[in-house]
C-alpha cells in the first residue's frame, strides 16, 4: 500500500467536519419530527433516545479513530477490514456499504425535488410525467436531480480543495437556517415550550417508543464515518478524527433533538398539543402535513420558509458532495487492492482526485430519478444494513488489533460496537412490530438480488 500513488493532502479539520456533518443531516431531519420522532416517543422520549444513540455512535468513532490513526489512507471500512481479515471478509463488507454511500447520492438529488412541491409551488413539475409505486415523476423534477448529479460530479472531479471548501459553505447554510429558526422560537413571546407536554406519547411504553428511536440510528447518524473515506487527504494529523467524528455527531443529535422539540411546540392554533396534531396529519396536505416546516412559517412567515428552505438545501447539496467523495474513495481503495479494476483506481492527471470512481457513481446515480423515490427508497432501506456491517467491521477490527497491542479501552470500545452493530443488523432484518424499523417486501427482495449479485461478482471478478 506504501508505494502507491496517494491522493493530494488538501482537507483542512473544518472541512473534514462539515464532510460528516453535511452526510448526517440530509431531507430526513426535517420531515422526521412528523412522520416517526413525535410518534413514536415524543419531544422528551426523542431528546433521551438520540441522546443515548449519539453516545452509540460516539463508542463507534471511537474504534474508527483508532482504526484511522493505524491506516490513515483512503477506503475506510474496506481498507480496516482487508488488513484484519482478508479479502473475502474486506470484499462482504464494501459490497453492502459501498451501494449505503452510493444509494444516497440520488436520494440526495431527488430530494430536490421535494423542496419544490413543498415550498416552491410544484415548480419543477412540468413535461411528461408517470407513476411507479406510487411516487409521479415528472420530467421537470428528472431534470433537476440530473443536473444537480452532473454539476456535482464535476465540482468533485474539480479537485477536493475546491469539493472540500463549497462543503464547508454549504454547512454553515445548513446549521445557520436552522439556528434562525431556533432562536426564532426561544423569542417569539406567543410560542410556550409548555406545548411540548406530554413529553412522551399518551398510552403507549415510553421505553419501546424510545427503543423504536434509538433502533433508526444507523440511518440517522450514517455519514460520521465518511470521515476515514477521506483520510489520504487529510492535511492534519489524524488524531484529531476522534474530535471531529465526536462533534458531527454531537451537532447531527443537536439538529434532530432542536428541529423535533421545535416541531413539537408550534403547533397549529386548531390544535390543543401536539399530540392532536401528529394523530391527524394522515388528514392533512400542503404544509400543515409538513410540520417543521409549518412551525417554521408560523414563526417567521415566509421568511421563516426561506431559512428553513436554505438549511434543507444546504443538507442536501452537502449530502450529495460528502457521499460523491465517501462513495469515489472506497472504490479508489478497492481498485488499489485488485478488488475491482484498475480503471477505478486512477486519478484525474491535473486535479489528483479519482475520477472515474466518481464518475461510474454518477453513470449510476442518473438511473435512479427515472424510477422515483419509492422505489429508490426499497434500496436505500435495504442499503442501510451496509451502515452497520461497516460499524461491526470496524469494531472487530479494532478490537482484533487493540487485542495485540493489549490496548483495553479499544477492546471494550471494539466489543461494545461489535454488539451494537449485530442489534441493528437484527432489528433490520428481523420484523418486531414495536419497533417498526424491519425492512419492507421490496427492501428484502432488494437484499436478496443484491447478495446474489455481489456472490456472482465475487466468483467471476
Amino acid at each position: 500500500m506504501g508505494n502507491e500513488v496517494q491522493l493530494e493532502k488538501k482537507l483542512s479539520p473544518l472541512n473534514v467536519w462539515s464532510l460528516a456533518l453535511g452526510c448526517i443531516i440530509g431531507w430526513g431531519a426535517f420531515v422526521m419530527p412528523g412522520n416517526t420522532f413525535l410518534g413514536k416517543a415524543g419531544p422528551m422520549g426523542t431528546a433521551i433516545a438520540m441522546t443515548v444513540a449519539a453516545l452509540i455512535m460516539i463508542i463507534i468513532a471511537f474504534n474508527y479513530n483508532f482504526m484511522i490513526n493505524k491506516y490513515p489512507v483512503a477506503g475506510g471500512e474496506f481498507t480496516y477490514t482487508y488488513q484484519a481479515f482478508g479479502q473475502k471478509h474486506a470484499f462482504i463488507c464494501s459490497w453492502f456499504l459501498g451501494l449505503s454511500y452510493l444509494a444516497i447520492v440520488p436520494l440526495n438529488a431527488t430530494a430536490l425535488a421535494l423542496i419544490g412541491r413543498n415550498l416552491m409551488n410544484n415548480i419543477f413539475q412540468i413535461g411528461f410525467h408517470y407513476n411507479v409505486a406510487g411516487y409521479d415523476i415528472y420530467l421537470g423534477e428528472i431534470l433537476l436531480a440530473v443536473v444537480a448529479l452532473i454539476l456535482f460530479a464535476f465540482l468533485s472531479i474539480r479537485g477536493v480543495k475546491f469539493a472540500g471548501f463549497f462543503q464547508t459553505g454549504l454547512v454553515f447554510a445548513l446549521v445557520g437556517g436552522i439556528l434562525v429558526i431556533i432562536i426564532a422560537a426561544l423569542l417569539n413571546s406567543n410560542i410556550s415550550f409548555k406545548n411540548i407536554s406530554p413529553g412522551f406519547p399518551p398510552g403507549d411504553s415510553s421505553l419501546v417508543g424510545m427503543l423504536a428511536v434509538v433502533a433508526v440510528a444507523p440511518w440517522a447518524f450514517v455519514g460520521f464515518d465518511t470521515v476515514p473515506q477521506a483520510a489520504e487527504e487529510f492535511k492534519f494529523s489524524a488524531q484529531k478524527t476522534k474530535l471531529i467524528m465526536v462533534l458531527s455527531i454531537l451537532f447531527g443529535a443537536a439538529v434532530y433533538v432542536l428541529l423535533n422539540t421545535v416541531t413539537a411546540a408550534v403547533i397549529p392554533e386548531q390544535y390543543t398539543s401536539w399530540v392532536d396534531y401528529i394523530n391527524d396529519m394522515p388528514n392533512l396536505s400542503g404544509l400543515l402535513s409538513l410540520p417543521t416546516f409549518h412551525a417554521s412559517y408560523q414563526l417567521l412567515g415566509t421568511a421563516g420558509l426561506v431559512f428553513l428552505g436554505i438549511a434543507v438545501l444546504g443538507a442536501i447539496l452537502s449530502g450529495i458532495i460528502g457521499f460523491y467523495m465517501a462513495t469515489s474513495r472506497l472504490l479508489y481503495s478497492m481498485s488499489k487492492e485488485k478488488v475491482l479494476p484498475r480503471w477505478f483506481g486512477e486519478l484525474h492527471e491535473i486535479y489528483k482526485t479519482p475520477a472515474h470512481a466518481i464518475l461510474f457513481t454518477l453513470i449510476i446515480s442518473l438511473i435512479a430519478p427515472f424510477f422515483g423515490r419509492t422505489a429508490l427508497g426499497w434500496i436505500v432501506d435495504m442499503s442501510s444494513i451496509g451502515a452497520a456491517i461497516g460499524y461491526g467491521y470496524t469494531s472487530l477490527a479494532a478490537y482484533k488489533f487493540a487485542r495485540q497491542e493489549n490496548n483495553t479501552g479499544i477492546m471494550a470500545t471494539g466489543i461494545i460496537g461489535i454488539i451494537m452493530s449485530l442489534v441493528f443488523i437484527v432489528l433490520l432484518l428481523v420484523p418486531i412490530p414495536m419497533f417498526g424499523c424491519s425492512l419492507g417486501k421490496e427492501s428484502y427482495i432488494s437484499l436478496i438480488v443484491w447478495i446474489v449479485i455481489g456472490v456472482v461478482f465475487f466468483h467471476k471478478r
